[in-house]
C-alpha cells in the first residue's frame, strides 16, 4: 500500500485526500511520531492522542489563514508533520533542529509560541478580537487540555470571551475520562445535530417567536432554556461553560474522524464562542503508551518495539530530583509540620514517594502555581512548614505570590526549584535561567544553590529550621555521585566554603557551576596557574567578609553561574564590591542576554562557555594579560 504521509506537505494536500484514506494517514502519523520520539525523547502520549483531531482541524479549517493554537504544545507533533516539516521531523528537540513546541519562526502554521500551559484561550481571544478590528475574515481555534484547564488563567480567558460574545472555537481535549459506549454515542449524535445550522436557526427563531407572545413569552423562553440546560447537564458538564457564555457541545469521541469533522464544520458557523468537548485516549495507537500514559507523557529515548527505556550501561548516581524526594520523606518522619505541595508535577518533582508515604500531608493543586504558593503561605501562617516543589521555569508564574503573600509576611515557606539552569531539549520555554535574578530582589527571602547532592540535603534541612522564606534551586539530571551520610548537617546562613586556595586568581561559583570551576582550576594547576575556588552556596545573603577578604588579595575574580548575567549572582558580587569600594577586575560567566535554544546540556554549556574548558581558556588569557602588564610595569 502506498504511503500517504510523504505526499502531505501542506494542509491543502490533506484536504485533497479521500475520507476513506484518513484512517491510514492517522496510522502513519502515529508510526512517525513513535519512531522519532523513541530516538530523541519527547512528549509522546498527548501527541498520539490528538492525531484524529489534528487531521480534522486541518481538513475543516484553512491554516494559516485560520489560526489554530495549541495549548502547551506537547500535542503538536502531528500538526508539525502535516504542515511541511516531515523532512526536519527527525531533528525534533535536537540541537539546531525542530522545537518540541509550536514556534512562530519555525512555520507560518505555528501562530503562537507556547511551552507553558493555559495560554491558548487568552491568545486566541486576542487574535479573534484583532481580526474583528482589522476586518479579517478568519476563524480562530484554541485547543486546550483538561490539565491546562485547571489553571486560573484559562478561566479568566473563558470569562472574558463569553462576556465579549466573541466568535471563536475552544476545543477541550479531555484525555482523563473514559468513553461509555451508550453515553458517548448519544452525546456524539446530540452534539453533531445541536451544532447544525438547522438546529441553531430553529433555536433562535423559536426564542424570537416565544418572546412575541404577550405576557408569558419571556417566561416560556426561560422554561425552554432551563429544559435545554437540564438535558445538557444531565449528560455533560456543559453547564459550567454555558455559564461562561459559551455554546457547549460534547463530549465527543475524539478518535471518530467523521463525527469530529461534521461537528467542527457546524461549530465554525456559530456566531459566538463555542466550546467543543472531546474525549481522547493518551497514547492512542501505541500499546505501551496506552497502558502507561504517565511514563510516556515526557520520555527519553526508548525501544519502539517494547516501549522500554534502555538501562544505563553502568550504575549512575541518583538525580537531584530523586535525592530531594527521598530526603523530604526522611525529614518529614521527624517533623509533623512538613507539608509537600506541587503543581501537577508529583512525579517530575520527585514527590511521588512523599505522596505515598504521607498522603495526608501532600497536595497536588493542579496547574496552578500561583495558588500553590499562596496556599503554602496560608499553611505557614498556621505554623506548618510547607515545601513547594515547582520547576524553576514555572515558578516564574508565581512571582507576585512569592513576593506579596510569602515574603512580605516573612512566612516560613520553602521554595524547592527543580530544573534550575539549562534543562536541555525542551528549550527556551523550560530553561530555569532567571530564578536567581528575580528571587534575589525580594526582601526577607534567603536564596541558595547546592554544588552536589549532599549540599542539597544540607540546604533542605537548613531551610526547615529558618523562621522565614527560603528558596533553593538545583539542576536537572544526575548528581555527582557524592556520598550521602546518614546524618545531615545544616549550613550556617550565608556561609560559603573555600574548596581550593591559590594566589593567581579567585573563582567564585554557585550551584552546578562549582564543579566546572573546580575542574578548570585543576586543569590549570598542571600548567602552573594556581587558582582559589570558593563555593558561595548562598546568593542571598552573600558571605561578604570572606569574599571581600579573598578578593582583596586576588589579581582577578571570576564569578560563574548557570543563570542570566543580568541581575544574577555575578551582579550581586559586583554590587557588594562596589558598596565597599573594592577595586578588583571581575569577569562574569553566565547565560547571556538572550533566550537559549534547545540542545543537550553539554552542547549548551559548550556553546555558552559554561564548561571547564572554556573557563580555562578565558583564565589563560587573563593570566597572560596580567603578566604582560607586570612586565611593562
Amino acid at each position: 500500500m502506498e504511503r500517504l504521509l510523504p505526499q502531505i506537505q501542506s494542509p491543502e494536500q490533506l484536504k485533497a485526500l479521500d475520507k476513506k484514506q484518513l484512517p491510514q494517514l492517522a496510522r502513519e502519523l502515529r508510526e512517525q511520531i513513535v519512531t522519532t520520539v523513541a530516538a530523541n525523547g519527547g512528549h509522546l502520549g498527548s501527541s498520539l492522542g490528538v492525531v484524529e483531531l489534528t487531521i480534522a482541524l486541518h481538513r475543516v479549517f484553512s491554516s494559516p489563514a485560520d489560526k489554530i493554537l495549541w495549548d502547551v504544545g506537547h500535542q503538536a507533533y502531528a500538526h508539525k508533520l502535516l504542515t511541511g516539516r516531515q523532512e526536519q521531523f527527525p531533528t525534533l528537540r535536537q540541537w539546531q533542529g525542530l522545537s518540541g513546541f509550536p514556534k512562530r519562526k519555525e512555520s507560518v502554521h505555528d501562530v503562537f509560541d507556547v511551552g507553558h500551559s493555559s495560554t491558548s484561550v487568552s491568545a486566541a481571544l486576542g487574535m479573534a478580537v484583532a481580526g474583528d478590528i482589522l476586518g479579517a475574515d478568519d476563524r480562530i481555534v484554541a485547543v486546550i487540555g483538561d490539565g491546562s484547564l485547571t489553571a486560573g488563567m484559562a478561566f479568566e480567558a473563558l470569562n472574558h470571551a463569553g462576556h465579549l460574545k466573541q466568535k471563536m472555537v475552544v476545543i477541550l481535549n479531555d484525555n482523563e475520562m473514559s468513553i461509555s459506549r451508550n453515553v458517548g454515542a448519544l452525546s456524539s449524535f446530540m452534539s453533531r445535530k445541536m451544532t447544525s445550522d438547522t438546529f441553531i436557526r430553529f433555536k433562535k427563531e423559536t426564542e424570537t417567536l416565544l418572546n412575541y407572545i404577550p405576557g408569558i413569552g419571556r417566561d416560556l423562553v426561560g422554561i425552554a432554556k432551563r429544559a435545554e440546560e437540564s438535558l445538557k447537564s444531565f449528560m455533560t458538564p456543559g453547564m459550567l461553560f454555558e455559564g461562561f457564555g459559551f455554546d457547549y457541545f460534547g463530549p465527543l469521541d475524539g478518535h471518530n474522524l467523521e463525527d469530529l469533522m461534521e461537528t467542527l464544520k457546524n461549530a465554525a458557523q456559530i456566531k459566538g464562542p463555542v466550546l467543543l468537548h472531546i474525549l481522547t485516549k493518551k497514547g492512542k495507537g501505541y500499546e505501551p503508551a496506552e497502558k502507561n500514559p504517565a511514563k510516556f507523557h515526557g520520555i527519553g529515548p526508548f525501544d519502539p518495539q517494547t516501549g522500554e527505556v534502555p538501562a544505563p550501561a553502568a550504575a549512575t548516581p541518583p538525580s537531584y530530583t530523586e535525592v530531594f524526594g527521598r530526603t523530604l520523606v526522611d525529614l518529614a518522619a521527624t517533623d509533623q509540620r512538613i507539608v509537600a505541595i506541587t503543581a501537577a508535577m508529583a512525579e517530575g518533582t520527585g514527590l511521588k514517594p512523599f505522596s505515598q508515604t504521607y498522603p495526608q500531608r501532600f497536595y497536588d493543586v493542579g496547574i496552578a502555581e500561583q495558588h500553590a504558593v499562596t496556599f503554602a503561605a496560608g499553611l505557614a501562617a498556621r505554623g506548618l512548614r510547607p515545601v513547594v516543589a515547582i520547576y524553576s521555569t514555572f515558578m516564574q508564574r508565581a512571582f507576585d505570590q512569592v513576593l506579596h503573600d510569602v515574603c512580605l509576611q516573612n512566612l516560613p515557606v520553602t521554595l524547592a526549584l527543580d530544573r534550575g539552569g539549562l534543562v536541555g531539549a525542551d528549550g527556551p520555554t523550560h530553561h530555569g535561567a532567571f530564578d536567581l535574578s528575580f528571587l534575589r530582589s525580594i526582601p526577607n527571602l534567603i536564596v541558595a544553590a547546592p554544588r552536589d547532592e549532599y549540599q542539597l540535603q544540607r540546604l533542605m534541612k537548613t531551610a526547615l529550621s529558618v523562621d522565614g522564606p527560603f528558596a533553593y534551586r538545583y539542576p536537572r539530571g544526575k548528581g555527582t555521585g557524592t556520598l550521602l551520610p546518614e546524618e545531615i548537617e545544616p549550613v550556617a546562613i550565608g556561609q560559603s566554603e573555600l574548596l581550593r586556595e591559590g594566589p593567581d586568581g579567585l573563582l567564585i561559583a554557585i550551584g552546578s557551576m562549582v564543579q566546572q570551576a573546580l575542574a578548570a582550576a585543576e586543569q590549570l594547576a598542571t600548567e602552573g596557574i594556581d587558582l582559589g575556588v570558593l563555593d558561595a552556596r548562598f546568593i542571598k545573603p552573600l558571605d561578604r567578609d570572606r569574599m571581600i577578604a579573598l578578593a582583596e588579595n586576588a589579581p582577578f575574580v571570576m564569578t560563574v553561574e548557570e543563570n542570566v548575567l543580568q541581575g544574577g549572582f555575578g551582579s550581586a558580587v559586583l554590587e557588594m564590591f562596589s558598596d565597599v569600594g573594592l577595586q578588583v577586575p571581575v569577569i562574569r560567566i553566565g547565560i547571556p542576554d538572550r533566550f537559549i535554544e534547545q540542545g543537550s546540556q553539554a552542547q549548551l554549556y559548550d556553546s555558552l562557555g559554561l564548561n571547564a574548558e572554556h573557563m580555562a581558556t578565558r583564565i589563560r588569557k587573563l593570566v597572560k594579560l596580567e603578566e604582560r602588564h607586570q612586565s611593562a610595569g
